[in-house]
This record gives structure tokens, sequence and C-alpha cells, in this order.
């Protein structure tokens, strides 16, 4: 039998390995359409430890944008296929919670005011520190950070402080992917997120896990919140994935 010391420790390493897998690891994708800053940022934000996933125009940019939804966006604006401006208007209307900093070498204060007011979070003219680029984007991750807030939908309440979950006041225990998934659906509530984006945001270091995966995980979330209940949280969108609804 464990002792209450040995419990603790246990309880205290869970905890901590579960805040590492869910947030210390932050995506981020670089649309840019030269080779050499698009390697230098790859390489340079690989090297401060985040994920990163590159594209070269617009609409390989918005693929890899709907396959894996990103914490950030490096964006530039003059892009082939379909310009930065097109590519910020389309991220503000589908993923309004996502940052986007420019990175462009259209530096007069038109173009930064114009940026800014189309949605952009921030603006960095080419040539860029290194640096600062580094520092603006760790700001905007810190502003949009969900570590220390508690989310609710109806009596549905997630606790990303002490890894607890209630509905109508009755906690619930969850596995710790149990936990990333239902955070992840909660903090984009109302918004549908297809078995791909899930699979590359929980489970974003295993190539052979399947999508199928990402149903039988929903399952067992729907068993320990939903059974029983009149009101459902979790819903399946026929054909794309799922989403929760207060």
């Amino acid at each position: 039998m464990q002792s209450r010391k040995e419990e603790y420790i246990i309880a205290l390493s869970r905890q901590v390995t579960l805040r590492d897998s869910l947030y210390m690891v932050k995506r981020i994708l670089v649309i840019e359409d030269e080779l050499d800053i698009r390697n230098f940022l790859k390489e340079l934000l690989i090297d401060e430890g985040y994920t990163v996933q590159t594209a070269e125009d617009g609409i390989e940019g918005l693929t890899l944008l709907k396959k894996a939804e990103p914490d950030l966006v490096v964006l530039d604006l003059g892009l082939p296929k379909m310009s930065g401006e097109s590519v910020l208007v389309e991220i503000r209307k589908k993923y309004p919670h996502i940052p986007v900093i420019m990175v462009t070498a259209r530096d007069t204060t038109p173009d930064i005011i114009r940026g800014l007011s189309m949605g952009a979070d921030d603006y960095i003219p080419k040539p860029f520190n290194a640096d600062e680029l580094l520092a603006r984007i760790k700001a905007r991750l810190r502003a949009v950070n969900h570590d220390e807030e508690k989310i609710q939908l109806g009596d549905l309440v997630l606790d990303p402080k002490s890894f607890d979950v209630q509905r109508d006041g009755v906690s619930i225990p969850l596995t710790p992917q149990e936990f990333k998934l239902l955070h992840y659906l909660m903090i984009n509530k109302g918004n549908v997120l297809t078995r791909d984006m899930i699979l590359n945001r929980i489970w974003p270091n295993s190539p052979d896990v399947e999508t199928r995966v990402v149903d039988v995980y929903v399952g067992y979330l729907r068993k320990k919140i939903d059974n029983g209940r009149n009101h459902k949280f979790i819903h399946s969108v026929r054909g794309f994935g799922y989403t929760v609804k207060e």
C-alpha cells in the first residue's frame, strides 16, 4: 500500500507531466515565401522550443492552419497565390483567437496602420531583429494563455490550475489525454474541430496515431461528461468533427 507521501508525489508528477504536454509546447505557423527567411524563422523558433510548420504561399498556409490549428501565426504580406492581407482576413473570420504577427518589407506608417486595422496583433518590418521577434511572440502567447483561467459552459467547469473538471459541482476524474481533449474543445466552444485538427493538437508527436483514436476518446469523454444528462455538451458534426455547445 502506498503512503500518503508516495501518493502525493505520484499526483504531483502527473500534474507536471500534464501541464508540460498541455501548455509548454506551442505551435507556430510561418507563412513566408522567401526560402532563406522561412528556413531562418523555422530554425530560430525550433531552437526556442516551439513546434513549427511553414508554408510558402497563402493558400498552403490556410490549408495547414485548418489541418492543425496553431497557437500563433507569423505572416508575410507579399505572398504568391493569395496575398497576406487576404490570408489575415480569413484567419480573423474563422480563427479570431489566434494571434497573428506580420513580418513584412512594407514598413511605412500607412502600411503598419492598415495591417493593424485589418486585425494583425503585431507588425514587424523587415529586416527584423531576431530577439525582438521572439520577445513579441512570447508576449502575444502570454496574452492569450489559458493556463490560469477557469472555463465554464453551463454547469461544466474546467480548472487548468488544479486539473479539475466538475459538472453540477461534482468532480469528474479524467485521464491526461481526456483532459487535454476537453480543454481544447472548451476553449473553442461553438467552433467545429476536425478530427485532423484534434489529432495534430492532442497527439502532435505521434504520427502513427489514426483519426479513429479521436472518436474513441470523444466517446470516453461523452460517457463521463454527458451520459445520463438531459443537456449534452459534446456534439458530432457529420463529415467534419466535433464541437461543444453551451
